[in-house]
């Protein structure tokens, strides 16, 4: 025998196997997928109701652990099963809620106290408005550090690093 060697069709498929589950793992790292909706895990909404029943699990059976009750609070959606939804506020409370208290419309909420909102995404620019810590405001663009945001009649750009409801890497046209 000379010195040739042949790995043959089994380390192929090893091979194969192992390549394949490092792709899903990469794709699994890029965007986790709910799997009732298939929308991004985590990802925020907002409260489309005034009040709106936390339970402990994803169902009328379980026990409400209180009860939100801010119209239009921003939430993140952490988890799925079913119609309900497991979310999250800026503390990290959170339960399940049923998934029609819920919007797709986008707020957010100030994290600095009289925060400026200027005309244009420039701290050089004209300050529109200062918003207090708390505030809910409706989500408009974003860029790379600023958020176009609507409050009290008011609007303008917020530095996006004040506010809480967005990614810091998120773009929105």
């Amino acid at each position: 025998m000379t010195g040739s060697f042949s790995f043959g069709r089994p380390l192929a498929s090893v091979v194969f196997a192992v390549s394949l589950v490092l792709a899903q793992g990469a794709q699994a790292d890029e965007e986790k997928r709910g799997a009732v909706t298939n929308l991004p895990i985590p990802r925020y909404v907002s409260m489309k109701t005034s009040e709106g029943n936390v339970r402990r699990g994803p169902s009328l059976t379980h026990r409400i652990d209180w009860v939100f009750k801010r119209r239009d609070m921003p939430l993140q959606i952490t988890a799925e099963y079913g119609h309900w939804r497991k979310v999250q506020d800026r503390e990290g409370a959170g339960g399940w809620v049923h998934y029609a208290l819920l919007s797709g419309a986008r707020t957010v909420l100030v994290e600095k106290d009289m925060m400026p909102v200027y005309d244009r995404p420039d701290t050089n620019s004209q300050i529109a408005a200062h918003f207090e810590n708390g505030v809910v405001a409706r989500l408009g663009s974003c860029t790379v550090d600023w958020c176009r945001i609507t409050a009290g009649g008011y609007r303008g750009w917020a530095l996006k690093s004040n506010l809480w409801g967005v990614d810091p890497d998120e773009i929105r046209d």
